[in-house]
C-alpha cells in the first residue's frame, strides 16, 4: 500500500550522530504508523522506534531509549530516525517499515518495509 525508501546511511565514530530519512509514496501515508528496525550481520531483526500517524506517540526499544528520535512530518511523507551518542553495537542495516493500523504497537503488523540503508559505527 506504500513504497519507502530509506536515505542517510553511513559511516560514524562512536558518540557522533547521524539522522535517517524513509521517503513514503502513497495516498495514504498519513493513515499508516511508521517505525524503524534493525539487523545486524547474523542477527535478527529488532525493533528500534515506532511511532503513532499523528506523529503524537512514539516507542522506542530499551537500548536507543535517550538516543534515538522518531519524528515524522505528514506534509513532506517522511520520517525521520535521529540517532545521538551512537554506539559500535548500533552498527546494522536500518529498515524503514509502516503500520496500517495507524498505532504501531503490534511489531507484526508492520507489513511494507524499504530496501534498508546500512550504518556502520567505529570505534
Amino acid at each position: 500500500q506504500v513504497q519507502l525508501v530509506e536515505s542517510g546511511g553511513g559511516l560514524v565514530q562512536a558518540g557522533g550522530s547521524l539522522r535517517l530519512s524513509c521517503a513514503a509514496s502513497g495516498r495514504t501515508f498519513s493513515t499508516y504508523a511508521m517505525g524503524w528496525f534493525r539487523q545486524a550481520p547474523g542477527k535478527e531483526r529488532e525493533f528500534v522506534a515506532a511511532i503513532h500517524r499523528s506523529g503524537g506517540s512514539s516507542y522506542y526499544a530499551n537500548s536507543v531509549k535517550g538516543r534515538f528520535t522518531i519524528s515524522r512530518d505528514n506534509a513532506k511523507n517522511t520520517v525521520y530516525l535521529q540517532m545521538n551518542s551512537l554506539k559500535v553495537e548500533d552498527t546494522a542495516v536500518y529498515y524503514c517499515a509502516a503500520d496500517p493500523t495507524g498505532y504501531g504497537l503490534g511489531l507484526s503488523a508492520f507489513r511494507s518495509w524499504g530496501p534498508g540503508t546500512q550504518v556502520t559505527v567505529s570505534s
